[in-house]
């Protein structure tokens, strides 16, 4: 027997048990002639000493170095009291060894298993074997564990099904680059790994399975970041004969109870609903952090007269919006032409500003403002303006103003402590367009979502004389200023899909070659369905209280998609190249 126990379950009833541990070697330490040795495991750590009486046995355990991997049998007993840990769970006993067996010797590690370590993420994840032993990365992985077992254990007793679908697709045009395998049977030919499987799903629906879900990988081919993979999990659901609002229910329950299954946290029910123009405009995102206390204010209805030439003229075909934040004293002037540089970089014309400090405006553009508008200013943002209060303001179009003050609203915050991170908020974002602006699209614009999100009913009409004004039957679940999950009811009749395909500049031909087999479906009974999908990596890292989805994928990649531990992405053999049909062509350096 291995083990008994692990390194985490032996407590004062234990006393006197003789136990078998087995795990990793965390530190030892000789204090007067005992040799203590702490042994680690997931589950926790245990204290065994070794006594000088039995000499072999004291020699084999003080050639034990840190992470080899070993196996002891032993007595349990209680601690002094003088000796008792009360950070460890095990801490009021120890083990009195009577055997070592050593399995493995382990090199001195790169870095040390301990939470707290200096190692670059680089190193982290070329060594990442030993990165999964820290405690903080267990935890970490488990909580993963605890979510994907939740969402589980919720929609099981919802009556829903989970089905497996395809790794290996078709192309379908679903907005990132595709990752393509090529096919050994059918030369020059590909399947695609899917970026979601929102066509399978849909016909799901039109095979009669009403309830599905599934915690599928997805993978795509776009610029990374600390909350994006090339690939990733989702927690997908596809619902038949349903509505906004029942999904909105679903997923709102499936939220409280992963919350509360996996870190105790109880969710208040129903959750806050907020329109995607309300967010844009007080918070500038379509994701907004409401744990940060501040909001962006438009103040253009009252810049007119202002005495500011840049606010009047801007405000004939633009907007003036404001962000005011606390501790206006802790803005330098460096600090502040830094500021005004990122906000050029997002694309503002320039960020003006004043302080607002004991009751008075003063630096900035204050001189220019008349004592009327001043008044106005402290009456519109009332509450918002305290007695040492720092405001930007962006005069623009209200799309660049958004970016600018949204952005520097989150980056504040964050810089100043202002986001209370002991709890935390989720809401709806709904009422999305339906399209985007698309200067490269032939029809100028390109779904906000994608093809199959059906328009709201009031606004089908609109579809070709005024696209750009749709609004999607649409919902974003937003938690702590992430979108966690994404969904729609979709479009079941199929001349609304052509119509659809149509506006986005799709022939007959280009329609039935990307979404032929799924209108093909269509013809034969389709019903009503709508879904939603929870980027499971991105809900686990909140959880898991981290910044980085890397924090909580066992074998992440990097930002340039590469694989540090294994080396991939690697060249492969000719051979394996001329069975595909394939041939590298070596890019030429540009000159």
């Amino acid at each position: 027997m291995f083990r008994t126990h692990t390194c985490g379950d032996l407590r004062k009833n234990n006393t006197g048990s003789q136990v078998t541990l087995a795990g990793w070697v965390q530190h030892k330490r000789n204090f007067g002639g005992v040799l203590f040795v702490v042994l680690r495991d997931r589950y926790g750590e245990t204290q065994t000493n070794f006594r000088p009486e039995n000499k072999e046995l004291f020699e084999k355990a003080e050639s034990l170095k840190s992470q080899d991997v070993v196996n002891i049998i032993g007595t349990v007993v209680l601690r002094p009291s003088d000796a008792r840990n009360s950070k460890m769970l095990t801490g009021d006993i120890e083990v009195v060894a009577e055997s070592l067996k050593i399995f493995s010797r382990s090199k001195t590690p790169i870095f040390s298993i301990e939470d707290e370590i200096n190692a670059t993420e680089e190193t982290r994840l070329r060594y990442r074997y030993l990165d999964l032993r820290r405690p903080i990365m267990q935890k970490n992985i488990i909580i993963r564990h605890k979510t994907a077992s939740a969402a589980r254990e919720f929609l099981n007793s919802e009556d829903f099904i989970e089905i497996e679908t395809p790794y290996m697709t078709k192309s379908t045009p679903e907005g990132a680059r595709d990752y393509l395998v090529p096919s050994r049977t059918f030369s020059g030919r590909f399947y695609a790994l899917p970026q979601s499987p929102q066509i399978y799903k849909q016909i799901l629906m039109v095979a009669g399975f009403d309830k599905y879900y599934s915690l599928p990988r997805c993978f795509r081919d776009e610029d990374l970041r600390a909350d994006r993979q090339p690939e990733f999990t989702q927690i997908d659901i596809e619902m038949s004969f349903t509505t906004t609002k029942d999904i909105m229910d679903l997923a709102e329950r499936l939220m409280a109870h992963i919350l509360h299954k996996t870190i105790g946290f109880v969710l208040p029910l129903p959750l806050r609903c907020m329109t995607y123009d309300e967010a844009i405009l007080r918070y500038g995102s379509d994701k907004p952090d409401l744990m940060i206390p501040i909001e962006i204010h438009d103040i253009t209805d009252i810049v007119p007269n202002c005495g500011f030439g840049v606010f009047e003229k801007a405000v004939l075909n633009g907007v003036i919006r404001t962000l005011p934040i606390p501790r206006a004293s802790q803005f330098t002037r460096k600090k502040i032409d830094r500021l005004a540089e990122l906000a050029k970089e997002w694309g503002a014309k320039g960020l003006a500003y004043t302080k607002f400090i004991n009751g008075k405006f003063e630096s900035g553009i204050a001189k220019f403002l008349t004592s009327e508008f001043k008044a106005k200013l402290i009456k519109h943002l009332n509450e918002n303006l305290d007695e040492d209060c720092m405001l930007f303001f962006v005069a623009d179009r209200s799309e660049v103003a958004a970016k600018v003050l949204g952005g520097l609203r989150v980056m504040l915050a964050s810089e100043l402590g202002l986001i209370d991170k002991s709890t935390h908020n989720v809401l709806w974002v709904i009422n999305f367009p339906l399209f985007e602006p698309n200067e490269e699209n032939p029809k100028g614009i390109t779904p906000s979502h994608h093809p199959f999100t059906s328009p709201v009913k009031e606004h089908i009409a609109l579809l070709e004389s005024d696209p750009l004004s749709v609004r999607a039957d649409a919902y974003d679940l937003v938690m702590d200023g992430y979108e966690i999950a994404g969904g729609s009811i979709r479009i079941h009749e199929p001349e609304l899909q052509n119509r659809i395909f149509r506006l986005l500049g799709m022939d007959t031909q280009q329609v039935q070659k990307k979404f032929g087999f799924l209108l093909e479906a269509f013809e034969y009974g389709v019903p009503p369905h709508g879904g939603i999908a929870f980027g499971f990596d991105r809900l686990a890292m909140l959880l898991a209280g981290q910044d980085s989805i890397r924090e909580v994928i066992a074998f992440p990649k990097t930002t340039a998609a590469q694989s540090l531990m294994d080396g991939s992405p690697t060249k492969v053999d000719i051979e394996q190249l001329e069975e595909l049909s394939l041939k590298i062509i070596e890019k030429k350096d540009k000159e």
